[in-house]
């Protein structure tokens, strides 16, 4: 028995309004809770808008790039993209060496005592930052945790947090304890994946556990410390929760962040430069995800 062709197009036509109708809920909380804030934010990084502004939005005036350029002759804003790039180029290194070599000693060791391990270092991970932040404040205090520790065997902590010094590095340290979690377990998959019988015939061959690393495990393993970089590199330059529980952005802006910076802006009332500061952390974000892509892409 023949379909004919109008039967079929009626048929796929039902199949398109069905899978739309399974859809729509969502699209709906979607467009409601995403894409009509999106465009809204982006609309008011071209006007002036600000709090008084909302019960009279007619006075809004456009602005064109206005709130742009504001914010290049902004030095605390260029101060806190300078933060923000410290962040990230000092902060994402450390966590993948730091991750890297637990996820090769885990590799290596026996595979219960390597689940309890997976377990305790992912642990941060799954833990809220504002938890792990509070958490943290304390142990870094001036009388904290740290500095008693260091007291007993003679050393004199400084006061962490409030030290433009220390500060910066102590939300560092921090934040590589929280991280280092996800790409251990990332480069650990990565590293199961690379077939033994490569490994074997290298030392077979005479190469030393150095060498096996340097010239196998690296160049097999590049694709995974790639996704790595690019999923923690777009965390790291958002970093907010850290610096607000932690710090407040100081001392003397020492840890503030674009995204500190950001809700400074939304918290004055500031909402059309606020919301053109988000777009350029967006486009920070979305360029450099970009380029690691790239390089992702051309090793393929």
């Amino acid at each position: 028995m023949k379909v004919s062709g109008s039967s079929m197009r009626l048929a796929r036509r039902r199949r398109t309004l069905v899978a739309w109708g399974f859809s729509l809920p969502f699209v709906i909380v979607f467009a409601i809770f995403m894409l009509i804030p999106l465009a809204t934010s982006l609309v008011m990084s071209f006007t002036d808008i600000t709090a008084r502004d909302i019960q009279t939005p007619f006075n809004v005036n456009f602005m064109g790039l206005s709130n742009y350029f504001k914010l290049f002759r902004d030095p605390r804003y260029l101060h806190s993209l300078g933060t923000t790039g410290i962040f990230v180029v000092v902060g994402l290194p450390l966590t993948m060496v730091v991750a890297l070599a637990f996820a090769v000693a885990l590799n290596k060791g026996l595979k219960h005592v390597n689940a309890f391990f997976r377990a305790l270092f992912y642990a941060p991970v799954v833990a809220s930052t504002v938890a792990v932040s509070v958490v943290w404040r304390y142990i870094l205090q001036k009388d904290g945790l740290l500095n008693t520790l260091l007291a007993i065997i003679g050393v004199q902590g400084p006061d962490w947090l409030h030290d433009t010094r220390t500060a910066l590095p102590a939300l560092m340290v921090m934040t590589l304890w929280r991280n280092m979690g996800t790409l251990m377990i990332i480069f650990l998959a990565g590293l199961q994946a690379i077939p033994e019988e490569v490994l074997e015939a290298a030392e077979m061959d005479g190469a030393s556990e150095w060498r096996k690393f340097r010239s196998i495990t690296l160049p097999l393993l590049r694709p995974t410390l790639l996704l790595g970089a690019v999923l923690q590199s777009v965390l790291y330059l958002q970093f907010f929760e850290e610096s607000f529980v932690m710090t407040q952005g100081g001392p003397l802006d020492s840890t503030l962040s674009a995204s500190y910076y950001i809700y400074e802006k939304f918290g004055f009332g500031q909402y059309g430069m606020s919301s053109a500061a988000s777009y350029v952390l967006f486009a920070i974000i979305a360029l450099v995800s970009l380029l690691q892509f790239r390089i992702l892409k051309s090793e393929d």
